[in-house]
């Protein structure tokens, strides 16, 4: 609920910001880069060169296919639903393993596979977008390969201590290469499980399944008791094979974002326990972030190992606008609600790339001057979590001026 009318007026201004953007500049872009053969064009780089032939990230189509069905589901333009139809089709044809089961990494410009690892990221990423297209499109095979996709990850991937991450086509233990970061080798991932939440939540969403709801709760108990650290406000990121934190680094933006998915979850679950539990912890985790991550208007990167990375990537400034939002919301403080105001005008400043024919800039140098060896569209650089952001901005603000 908005609590004074200064607030209502700033937030309508926002959330019809946000639709302009969404649909007048984050989708056209990305509509031309449907690929005729296919899919979607696997990189376009900072020059705005397309490279036809680029690898296909099957992370970047399962995103590209949540974000035309959750736009949708949305704005209930037929068009949108006719380039998440595209994306599904290339995601079953060709980014399936018919003889291992699960999605490969990426696949070539034709449709072959490329990088054959199996990852529990990916896999969560496919039933996330799947979900969302069962929801927008009522296609049943969509919401049985999410299903699928479900029941390999339980039968595949777990191990004592919970789920392993990388492995081989034919399922075998491989290293976590692709999730590692900072010269750390990791067996498990805060961003593996957040993601395996945000998969499964959609998954409950949909099936009502109470096998889903079951681990579902696991995750969730897992990050209450092992990944957050209540001393610091902090998810802990990298681990052992036993949930022993390696490093030390403090990621900005998967906090922020795991601050809202956390009860987005708790949310569909229904469950007043955890609801109460991790209402707490995003409130909390939004405060520190805001007192040790912005500055100068954005949101920097991390911490890691004694120093501060402070470019401003693009998908922890939008992730920072829901989940200031969304600790608005949970509890009723206006601090958090500038912030996430704040944000969007630094995005719309800076991060927003104004060029005919772009999108968003990848990273922003602390100058505020965009960094030139990050793809506009690529295998990471996707328009999920700025379309989503815009989405979750209008819908949040729609249901807070109703009230």
């Amino acid at each position: 609920m908005l609590r004074n009318e200064g607030i209502t007026e700033q937030a309508k201004t926002l959330a019809a910001e946000c639709q302009e953007e969404l649909t007048g500049h984050i989708l056209p872009f990305w509509n031309k880069l449907q690929d005729p053969r296919g899919g979607f064009y696997g990189r376009m780089d900072t020059a705005l060169k397309l490279y036809p032939d680029a690898p296909k990230g099957v992370i970047l189509h399962a995103r590209i296919l949540w974000a035309y069905s959750s736009a949708y589901l949305a704005q209930q333009d037929p068009s949108l639903l006719e380039h998440a139809a595209h994306a599904y089709r290339f995601l079953r044809e060709h980014c399936y393993d018919t003889q291992y089961g699960g999605m490969f990494w990426s696949v070539t410009a034709q449709g072959e596979p490329c990088e054959t690892i199996k990852h529990t990221y990916n896999q969560a990423f496919c039933i996330y977008g799947l979900c969302a297209y069962y929801r927008a499109s009522g296609d049943k095979t969509a919401l049985e390969l999410a299903t699928e996709l479900f029941d390999t990850i339980e039968e595949k991937t777990p191990d004592a201590y919970g789920y392993g991450e990388a492995f081989s086509r034919d399922w075998q233990p491989a290293d976590n290469e692709f999730l590692s970061e900072n010269g750390l080798h990791a067996v498990k991932t805060m961003n593996t499980v957040l993601h395996l939440i945000e998969a499964y939540t959609e998954l409950y969403r949909v099936t009502g399944q109470q096998r889903v709801a079951q681990r579902l709760r696991w995750l969730l108990d897992l990050t209450r008791e092992r990944i957050y650290d209540p001393d610091r406000c902090a998810l802990r990121v990298f681990f052992d094979g036993q949930w022993n934190e390696i490093g030390d680094v403090y990621s900005y933006g998967h906090d922020i974002e795991a601050s809202w998915l956390l009860t987005r979850a708790c949310e569909v679950l229904e469950d007043e326990t955890y609801t109460t539990a991790f209402s707490e912890i995003a409130v909390r985790i939004a405060g520190k972030i805001q007192s040790c991550a912005l500055e100068q208007g954005a949101l920097n990167d991390e911490y890691a190992a004694g120093s501060i990375n402070k470019k401003r990537i693009w998908w922890v400034q939008a992730e920072g606008v829901v989940g200031f939002l969304n600790a608005y919301q949970l509890s009723g403080d206006p601090a958090f609600f500038h912030t996430a105001q704040q944000l969007w005008q630094y995005i719309r400043t800076y991060q927003i790339d104004r060029r005919q024919g772009s999108e968003w800039y990848a990273e922003v140098a602390f100058d505020n001057v965009p960094m030139q060896d990050f793809d506009m569209a690529g295998p990471w650089k996707c328009p999920y979590h700025n379309s989503r952001m815009c989405l979750e901005t209008m819908q949040r603000i729609q249901a807070m001026t109703q009230k």
